[in-house]
């Protein structure tokens, strides 16, 4: 590949990142109401998400989604109901004075990238994006082993690079929150993107 091919990929796969969607939505609803570790861990399992169809996409397997549609369906209604679920938990539960003082995230840092990757497997913006117009930018004929393994470094800087502020700046906001009316507040508004990303994904095909 050329470095024209790789700058090609790190700005349209910037601009795909960077354009709100139901990854930065649930990243910043996990921040809110967990802390920047639980919603680090939920960045680890988008990325890992984005590496898996990088992956298909340079070996050739674009195809996989037409042959086996059912199985990306699954995978991407067993995000729907995870995040709904999350959704849920926020509006019943949400998180108390003390879960905000000692920053722990409900649910571990586990569930977290569980969520993460699942909300990257089952959201068709990012499988457009790597089985649709990957192909289109990169030449998936000429990628040799070296060219992979820049790609994946690539994929992993930019996608840190665009949605790591969003982690930073919705964990820093948690903190000012002590009061009881700003907590529920807080729950709602976590409830209510956890289930609108929710939402997103079950409406798009």
């Amino acid at each position: 590949m050329t470095l024209a091919g790789f700058l090609a990929y790190s700005a349209a796969l910037g601009i795909a990142a960077a354009i709100p969607g139901p990854g930065v939505t649930a990243l910043v609803a996990r921040a809110l109401g967990s802390g920047f570790r639980a919603s680090f861990a939920m960045f680890l399992g988008l990325l890992l998400g984005d590496l898996f169809y990088l992956t298909a996409t340079v070996l050739g397997l674009a195809f996989v989604a037409q042959q086996f549609g059912l199985v990306f369906l699954a995978v991407k209604w067993f995000g729907v109901l995870y995040l709904a679920w999350l959704g849920w938990r926020f509006w019943r539960e949400g998180i108390t004075p003390e879960n905000v003082q000692a920053g722990k995230a409900r649910g571990g840092l586990l569930s977290s990238f569980v969520g993460g990757l699942t909300l990257t497997l089952g959201n068709p913006k990012t499988m457009i994006f790597y089985l649709a117009i990957t192909p289109t930018i990169l030449d998936l004929n000429s990628i040799t082993a070296a060219d992979y393994t820049i790609l994946v470094a690539v994929t992993a800087v930019v996608l840190t690079i665009v949605l790591l502020p969003y982690l930073v700046l919705a964990a820093r906001a948690r903190w000012f929150l002590s009061s009881p009316r700003a907590l529920t507040l807080l729950n709602r508004t976590a409830g209510t993107f956890m289930m609108g990303a929710a939402a997103a994904i079950a409406a798009r095909h």
